[in-house]
Formats: structure tokens, C-alpha cells, sequence
């Protein structure tokens, strides 16, 4: 595995130099500490930008892991595929190019965890549309949920992330306010929300 860590330093440079985002340091731990416990079978991921998520998921899977990706850029989804290819785990990871919003109508069978880390005012959106794709016991983690302290802090909003924080406050409303789902909010790097499904709807 000398290799694939070989391959992740390669791309943590690329999305520094090129100024892509991947998940942050802080935040990593939590990503690799929920997939780990959870092993999950089946995984969505929404946003895939250069694959170094995606890749981190599929090293704590189960063994037998299927990954759907969702990427809107074309130019971000090559690179990713690229690199996918270079990886251990090329066979697992289909990456769906296109609006993530649209492409989640598209996709069938049922996912056991689902990442989520696109854009920050489509979760509520995101949330919904792939409700109906979740197992009894899906796992559903989204990263950026407090973004930069403006929305659980004290810290003053500029007007051009209002419409986001307004978003992302609703989407937090929507898993902790849930009585299917067991979340948790990490303030680890940009705050994370952790939301296990505990109990089926009409149950």
C-alpha cells in the first residue's frame, strides 16, 4: 500500500497547487474514523472533485464496496478517473458526470452510507433526493456543515454567504430534528454532521 499512500500525497499536492478543495486535515480524521466503524457495502458520494475522498472511503470499506461519484465538472472528473485508475480500487468507483441534483434521480438500489460535500446550498435538496436511496441502518456524512463559524458561531455573516448559511442551518434542522436519524455535529475542521438512521418511517 506504499504506493496508494504514494498516490494521495500526489493528489493532496495537486489540490494545493491547483487549488481544489479536498477534504482538510482536521476533518479527514472523522471521514476515515465514521467509514471505518461503519464498513458500508454501498456508497454514494456527492462531489467527487479530484477523487482523494472517494479513495479514502474505498481504503476503510468493506471489501466487496461499490462507489457511485457525483462530479459536476468534466475537467475535475477526468483528473479523478485518472487517478482512480492509478489506485487499488479502479473497479469499485463509477464516476457520474453531470448536475448532482439530477444525476441522484437516476441511480438505482439502495446505499448503506452516503458522503455528502458539493455544494453547501443544495444538502437540504441532496438530503431529500436521496432519502428514498438509503438502507434501514444508511449512514449519512456531510462535511462544511458549519462553514467558517457563520452558521453555529457568533460570527458575522457577510451578505454573499447568506443564502448557503441559511441552507446549511436548514439542513442541520433537518437531520437533528429527525426521529429516524441519530446525528452528531464534529466541529473537527470545517464541522461535519454525522447522521445514522436508527428507525424507519411509520415504525
Amino acid at each position: 500500500m506504499e504506493i496508494f499512500s504514494e498516490l494521495l500525497q500526489e493528489m493532496e499536492a495537486y489540490g494545493r497547487k491547483n487549488n481544489i478543495p479536498i477534504i482538510n486535515e482536521k476533518g479527514m480524521p472523522v471521514l476515515l474514523e465514521t467509514v471505518r466503524g461503519k464498513r458500508p457495502h454501498r456508497v454514494l458520494e456527492i462531489g467527487t472533485a479530484i477523487g482523494y475522498s472517494t479513495l479514502l472511503i474505498a481504503q476503510e470499506a468493506a471489501a466487496d464496496v461499490e462507489i457511485d461519484t457525483l462530479e459536476l465538472s468534466e475537467e475535475r472528473a477526468a483528473i479523478a478517473q485518472a487517478y482512480i485508475e492509478r489506485s487499488p480500487y479502479r473497479g469499485k468507483i463509477t464516476i457520474h458526470v453531470g448536475d448532482a441534483g439530477e444525476n441522484i434521480l437516476k441511480l438505482q438500489g439502495k446505499y448503506d452510507f452516503v458522503f455528502i460535500d458539493a455544494a453547501k446550498g443544495q444538502y437540504p435538496d441532496y438530503f431529500r433526493k436521496v432519502y428514498p436511496l438509503l438502507t434501514d441502518d444508511a449512514m449519512v456524512l456531510a462535511d462544511n456543515v458549519l462553514f467558517r463559524g457563520y452558521v453555529m458561531g457568533n460570527v458575522e455573516c457577510p451578505r454573499r454567504f447568506k443564502t448557503i448559511v441559511k441552507r446549511l442551518r436548514e439542513y442541520i434542522d433537518m437531520v437533528t430534528n429527525n426521529q429516524e436519524f441519530s446525528t452528531t455535529i464534529r466541529e473537527d475542521g470545517d464541522g461535519l454532521a454525522v447522521s445514522q438512521r436508527v428507525r424507519l418511517s411509520g415504525e
